[in-house]
This record gives structure tokens, C-alpha cells and sequence, in this order.
């Protein structure tokens, strides 16, 4: 096996004129160089605008510019630094301010001539993808007499997902065909995106998976996965190529900075009667994933409440910056942060509790989304009753402040589960156990190991132990979007389900004539097949399936799921991979937090979450989840922040210099999950991998600003931060590139057929 590394480009925006690997070739242990020349094409998610090299042009301090193999680590990199380049330097944008500013530098000056995969939406310049929703007038609503209009600035950061495990392929190639063992979210991604920068059939890579030490969305693309196939090829041995920390850190993918304008006309009564938004979110050199987040903020600051009218614009920004990407609940981290911030500088405004205004305009049974979708179910409202409760039967931590500037906050979210298809095969063995097949991950969460074998053993009637779960290969299972999103035991587990239904149906029909009695008299359970009524009167099913092989051949079952589609109003979104959600999740938190006035620290007292979670099939499992995603949350709210230089470089490069939650920070947090809300999920499930963390910041920042009495309109809240909030100092933010937001026209025109439900 052979050692690769990556040359990476040392500045944020060059032309690059010559890339000279002849003098590279020639070292000791050298068996491949490639570079751009290697593989021409561009690929990307609604806009192919990515190359796997650089070519022509460099947009971003790390962009890779070649890949050595050699025998060992240490030859390939020296081998790297033996490669020269002749560059021009050009002007930058490193800001979204920068990048939006009269005359900017364009990070893509040929736009115009990328091949657009999703149709529907604007893109101009540095403005890479605009994602719009228009449903009612809010010209009229802002224009009533009787509205207060509030209006908020949110600025955030970028933060790394810090996987232990950095991301890791290898690659080999024999007989035509690629076969790629990696650490990832999305094996069927991996082999379509490969094949397509190779150029091959897809059909021509196999991908396999173990278990992924980490990912939180950031093993969601493709990434080192080309460049090691493209090395196997052209060295014939197999390539290890790994991402050492400080790769890891200033190139993969971190969660969006973003800065968010929000305004609301709202009645004395608390109705809100209009919403109009802008979000940018910095998407990096590329595109990549976020043209596809740019959907969730529809989503998310239309969510939580109804909404007599409203206008949003999330537009994807391009910088010479490193590429953005997903992260556990994606933007709704953030865009829950500025609408529960700004719903209590509402509450402010007219004067009513903070409380009651969240339990009065929470949306409810038949109520209409931002993006006119219907919702089932009155679930908020009772989620925040249940909070009220739990708050009344313990005391208050407020003595235990001291000193300490006091403060607590109720925060809601709407997020949804990522349904999309899935695939899964079950095989029955002949020892009675079963074995399930699908192309899904095991990434940390348990589902694979936990909740997909109780799917299948609850139809089959075996124990959960008794679930055989294969790893994931491209070659041996069918399709699947990838696990993340909170899809894994909904797509997965409903396509596992139907499969075994199939076995199971095939298993009844040979037991009836083993029994001689109907299918339908007859139960599976405890690994037996018994007739209904009488214990003891049947057989094993170990035994049922040796005669099956007899009569039938082995039993098995195949079974898929996709999402059905919920309908959209028609019209209102524009630009939107999501129209509307499928399965919607939400979430209340609760916080108390102390604040130092002389230092600046804030403390979390206590903390509480009341979860949505459709049907939990395994509780702990669900306690875990809420738990690791509230510190992970705690991380994001307190502590975390990439910064990045004014020649492109992030300041963050390792675990030095990047602050994430220790031990001594981990919180305890009462949770209280809310079952029986409508689900598609099997059995009733709906994810609850992401949606714990999607209020955290949102509710320590609400804490913290009703503990200061300031206006927090930026996290992470770091000690500094929060003196100079205290102080008084930067308490209101302004965005002149983008204001006054609710009298510029968006990219595209208003979209046709849009209907007024304001009521």
C-alpha cells in the first residue's frame, strides 16, 4: 500500500500558470503524481462548479493543486515539496462583505458558462444560489397602522465538526474496477461523484464502509476519495490517503458563518401579521452543499410560528475562503438562534411575557408553513405546557448564582427529518437468525446497531441480537441517499421493515403447512412461530426456515422507501431542493444560566429539553442523543469560532487552538420526550439524532440577554463578548451590503401564481 499527500495552495486567490512535477517524479519511492490534467471536469450539488485540482485558478488557502503516492508517508511529502508553481497573485474576497461590495473581485468570473444541475433558482456573480419564499403581501402587513415592526441583525461564525477520526480513504484499482474503503455518510455519493470526476460508469467503483469514528454532517460529500483513485490507477497499488489534524481543520467543511436580517410587523395582540428575512451564508471557493442548505432556512425562520405573510431570501455567497458544509441541523442552528432572539426582542417591544407570546402564535393542528404546507398535529403547544410543568415541580437555580447576573429563557424549534429513498434486504438463516443489508452507516448514533435490528426483529418475532447488520458496500445492497439528517431508522428502518415483511409473509405461509393452520392464526415471537392462543403448539423458526429451503429456497425480502412529497402551496418557493417537509420535529428547551459581571463567564445552571420524537423505540438511545447534541450545542453557543485572516488563512488550525466543550463543561439535562405526534417513520419514529442541538444557542443566548438586559445579536458568547455586552459596547449590528433588505429586489422576479393566505 501507498502513502499519499496533497499539495495544497498557500494563498487565498492566484492565477496558477505552471505546475512543474518533474523534479518531484524523480524522488526516492515516488510510483504517482497527479494533477488537474488528471481529471478535467467539474462537479458539484445544483451548480458543477467544484474542480477535484485547481485549475487555471486558485480560490482558497488549502485547494488541493496535486497528489504524490510514494512507499511511505515521508516520501510522498517530500516529494510534495519538490513540486513547484508559478502563480499570479489576484485580488480577494474573504468576507461576504467583501464579496458583495460594488466591483468585487468575482471568485467565479466564468459563472455564467457552469453547468446548472437543478433548475429554479438565480445565480449572479459572487451571489452563488438564492433560495426565495414570497407567500402573502407583506408589503400590506409592514404598511398596517396597527403593527409595531421589529427589526434584528444576528451575525455567527463558522465551527469545525472536530471528528476524533479525520477523514480517511483507500483506494485500489484491478480489473477495470475501483474499490474504495472510506470513512463516510454517503457511500453511494462517493461512487457517483468519483465516477463521475473519473470519468467511468459508476457501476465501475465499489465503495464499502466500516463503522465512521465521527462525522456530524461533515462525511456528507466527497472528498479524498477521487484523488486516491485517481493515485490506485496510476500506480497500480492500493493508496492510503489521510487528512492530517490541521487538514481537517482549515479545509473540510465547517458550518456556514452567516449574518441574518429579520423583520416582523406584529399586532398589540401578539399576532404576527408579516416576516421578511435575508440570510447569507457564506458558502466558501464552491458551492457544494450549501446550494442545497440554502433550502433549510425556509424551514426554519418560517417555522416555529404562523405567519400572516412573509418573504425570504437565503442566498449561498462565494468567498476565496475554504469550502463550507453540513453540520448536525445544518442552518437551523443558527437561523433558531435569530428568531428566538428576535421573538423576544418582539416581546419587548409590546410588551407581553416572553412565555405566553411563544405558547399564543406556536404553530398548530391545520396551521400554514412558510411555504403554505399544511402541518398535522398540535404538538408545540403541549410540548410547552409539559416544559411549564416540569419547571414548576423544581425549584428554581436562581440562589445559586450568587452574585451573578440571573437569567432563563424557553426557546422552541421546528426542524424535519431527511427522508429521500433507502433500499434494505433481510435473509433469513437457517440458525433462525436474520441478516439485513442496506447501504447504511453506523456513524455513532447507534441506529444501525440499535434501532434498525429492532425494527426488523419486532416483525420477524426474534431478538434484536439475533439481527445480523452488514456494513455497508455499494456492490451487495441497493441504493440510499446517505445517513444523516436524522433519516437513518425512517428511510432505512422503513425500507428494512418492508423487507421483512416480505420474509415474514413467506415464513407464515410455509408454518401454515407445517401447522396445518392458516397464516393469519399464527404469531411470531421469541424466535418461534406458535398459533394464536395456544403456547407451546408451534415450532422454531429456525426450523420453519430449513423447510422453506426445501419448498422454496432461501428466504429473503427486499424493501424500499422514499419520501412521498409533502405538497408545497404552488408558487411561493423558488430555488428550493425541500419545498416542504415530510416529517416536521420540534423541540423546547430551557435553560438557567449565572453570569460574571467582572469576567464575563457564563455559567448553564440547568438545563431541560422536551423532545419530539414521533415513537421511541429506544429511549436511552434518545437520552444520548439529546445529551451529546445539547454539549455539542453548549460548544457552538460558548465557546467555538474559526476566524480567518485577511489573507485567508484560519487562524483555528488544531485542537490547541480551537475551543471545544472539556469534561468539566458537560451539562446534565433532564429530558422529557414527547411521543404520539404524526410520523411517517416506521412505527411512528421520526429522528432524533439532529434536532437536539438545533436550540441550544438560541436558549442560552435568550438566558443570557434577559440575565444582562442586552440585546445579544452575536455567539459564540466567549467572555470578551459578553463583557463588552455587559459594557454596553456592540449590542446592534448593521450590514450596509445588505440593507435595507425589504426594499431591494431579490434575484429572481416575485414567482407567479402566489396566492394571498394571509386570511
Amino acid at each position: 500500500m501507498l502513502h499519499a499527500v496533497l499539495l495544497r495552495a498557500e494563498v487565498p486567490s492566484a492565477r496558477l500558470l505552471a505546475v512543474d512535477v518533474s523534479r518531484a517524479c524523480k524522488m526516492p519511492g515516488v510510483r504517482a503524481i497527479v494533477t488537474a490534467a488528471d481529471a478535467p471536469g467539474l462537479h458539484g450539488i445544483g451548480i458543477a462548479d467544484q474542480p477535484l485540482f485547481a485549475v487555471d485558478l486558485i480560490r482558497y488557502v488549502g485547494e488541493p493543486i496535486a497528489a504524490v503516492a510514494a512507499d511511505t508517508l515521508e516520501q510522498a511529502e517530500a516529494a510534495v515539496a519538490a513540486i513547484t508553481t508559478e502563480i499570479d497573485l489576484l485580488p480577494t474576497a474573504i468576507s461576504m462583505a467583501d464579496a458583495l461590495a460594488p466591483e468585487a473581485h468575482l471568485v467565479h468570473p466564468d459563472w455564467r458558462n457552469y453547468e446548472v444541475l437543478f433548475e429554479g433558482a438565480a445565480h449572479a456573480g459572487n451571489i452563488a444560489w438564492e433560495a426565495t419564499v414570497v407567500r402573502g403581501d407583506t408589503g400590506a402587513a409592514f404598511s398596517r397602522a396597527d403593527v409595531t415592526v421589529v427589526e434584528s441583525n444576528f451575525r455567527v461564525g463558522r465551527q469545525n465538526h472536530l471528528s476524533f477520526e479525520p477523514r480517511v480513504a483507500i483506494a485500489s484499482y484491478e480489473d477495470g474496477r475501483f474499490h474504495i474503503e472510506t470513512s463516510t455518510q454517503v457511500p453511494w455519493t462517493i461512487r457517483n461523484v468519483t465516477a463521475r470526476i473519473l470519468g467511468i460508469p459508476a457501476s465501475h467503483v465499489r465503495v464499502t464502509v466500516p463503522a465512521v469514528g465521527g462525522a456530524f454532517g461533515l462525511k456528507f460529500d466527497c472528498a479524498l476519495e477521487p484523488f486516491a483513485a485517481l493515485l490506485a490507477r496510476a500506480s497500480g497499488r492500493p493508496v492510503r490517503l489521510a487528512n492530517s489534524r490541521q487538514e481537517e481543520m482549515f479545509t473540510c467543511l465547517c458550518r456556514e458563518n452567516a449574518e441574518i436580517k429579520l423583520r416582523s410587523a406584529v399586532t398589540k395582540e401578539g399576532e404576527i401579521v408579516g416576516r421578511e428575512a435575508v440570510v447569507l451564508m457564506d458558502c466558501g471557493a464552491y458551492g457544494g452543499e450549501q446550494i442545497f442548505l440554502t433550502t433549510m432556512t425556509a424551514h426554519t425562520l418560517g417555522g416555529n410560528y404562523r405567519l400572516g405573510s412573509v418573504r425570504i431570501s437565503s442566498r449561498a455567497i462565494y468567498t476565496n475562503t475554504a469550502p463550507n458544509g453540513a453540520f448536525r441541523a445544518c442552518n437551523g442552528v443558527y437561523n433558531t438562534f435569530a428568531l428566538e432572539r428576535h421573538t423576544d426582542e418582539i416581546c419587548a417591544a409590546i410588551g407581553m411575557d416572553q412565555f405566553e407570546f411563544r405558547r399564543r402564535n406556536v404553530l398548530g393542528d391545520k396551521d400554514i408553513g412558510s411555504t403554505g404546507q399544511v402541518f398535522e398535529g398540535d404538538v408545540l403547544r403541549p410540548m410547552l405546557d409539559r416544559m411549564a410543568d416540569l419547571r414548576s415541580a423544581r425549584p428554581s437555580k436562581k440562589g445559586t448564582a450568587g452574585r451573578r447576573l440571573y437569567g432563563r429563557a424557553t426557546t422552541v424549534g421546528t426542524w424535519f427529518i431527511f427522508v429521500g429513498p433507502s433500499a434494505a434486504t433481510v435473509n433469513l438463516n437457517t440458525d433462525g437468525s436474520a441478516t439485513l443489508v442496506t447501504a447504511g452507516v453506523e456513524i455513532g448514533s447507534g441506529s444501525m446497531m440499535q434501532a434498525l435490528p429492532q425494527i426488523v426483529a419486532n416483525t420477524l418475532g426474534l431478538h434484536p441480537e439475533q439481527v445480523i447488520v452488514r456494513t455497508a458496500d455499494t456492490d451487495g445492497s441497493g441504493f440510499d441517499l446517505g445517513v444523516g439528517g436524522g433519516r437513518t431508522t425512517v428511510s432505512l428502518g422503513a425500507a428494512s421493515q418492508s423487507a421483512s415483511e416480505e420474509v415474514r409473509k413467506k415464513l407464515l405461509s410455509v408454518a401454515g403447512e407445517m401447522l396445518q393452520t392458516a397464516p393469519e392464526r399464527l404469531v411470531l415471537a421469541g424466535g418461534r412461530v406458535e398459533i394464536a392462543g395456544a403456547k407451546g403448539s408451534g415450532t422454531t423458526i429456525a426450523k420453519v426456515v430449513e423447510r422453506a429451503q426445501q419448498l422454496l429456497g432461501p428466504l429473503s425480502g427486499s424493501g424500499s422507501f422514499t419520501r412521498p412529497g409533502v405538497p408545497a402551496m404552488a408558487g411561493c418557493a423558488r430555488g428550493h431542493f425541500i419545498d416542504a417537509i415530510d416529517i416536521p420535529v420540534f423541540a423546547v428547551h430551557e435553560c438557567e444560566v449565572a453570569v460574571d459581571p467582572e469576567t464575563g463567564h457564563v455559567e448553564v445552571l440547568g438545563y431541560t429539553v422536551v423532545q419530539d420524537v414521533g415513537h421511541a423505540i429506544n429511549p436511552r438511545a434518545v437520552f444520548g442523543q439529546i445529551q451529546g447534541g445539547v454539549v455539542q450545542g453548549l460548544g457552538y453557543a460558548l465557546h467555538e469560532e474559526i476566524t480567518i485572516d485577511a489573507d485567508g488563512r484560519m487562524r483555528q488550525e488544531g485542537l490547541e487552538t480551537y475551543r471545544v466543550p472539556l469534561a468539566q463543561d458537560v451539562v446534565p439535562v433532564e429530558i422529557s420526550l414527547h411521543e404520539g405526534a404524526p410520523s411517517i417513520g416506521p412505527l411512528g419514529t421520526k429522528g432524533a439524532g439532529e434536532v437536539p442541538i438545533l436550540n441550544v444557542a438560541a436558549t442560552i443566548a435568550c438566558a443570557v440577554s434577559n440575565a444582562t438586559g442586552r440585546p445579544v445579536c452575536e455567539i459564540p458568547l466567549t467572555p470578551p463578548r459578553v463583557l463588552e455586552l455587559i459594557l454596553g459596547k456592540n449590542t446592534q449590528l448593521t450590514f450596509p451590503h445588505i440593507s435595507p433588505f425589504w426594499e431591494e429586489n431579490v434575484l429572481t422576479s416575485q414567482p407567479s401564481g402566489k396566492r394571498d393566505v394571509a386570511g
